[in-house]
């Protein structure tokens, strides 16, 4: 069974929409938008979304729990990879 997820979307107005609902009402400022497992299940496979996983390595390392298809990158090193992903994708960040 898949442990409680917590996901994380940034969603960039650069970013093209997949139709990804990520919530009723805009969150207050300073706080990130949170998506449903549902929601992200249903985009799962869409060619505009790239799901990321920023878990520490640890938390990586000791879980069952893996999104097939998410990209692993050190939460502790976004500098040397946040450029690389392309302007029109819609990126959903997956911590814990």
């Amino acid at each position: 069974m898949i442990v409680r997820l917590v996901l994380l979307a940034i969603v960039v107005a650069m970013f093209s929409c997949v139709g990804l609902a990520v919530a009723a009402e805009a969150p207050p400022p300073g706080e990130v938008p949170r998506v449903a497992i549902e929601e992200v299940k249903a985009v799962l496979g869409n060619q505009g979304l790239v799901i990321v996983d920023v878990r520490k390595a640890t938390d990586w390392d000791g879980s069952d729990s893996k999104i097939r298809g998410a990209v692993r990158e050190d939460p502790g090193d976004v500098d040397a990879w946040a450029g690389k992903y392309p302007k029109d994708k819609t990126l959903v960040f997956y911590c814990n």
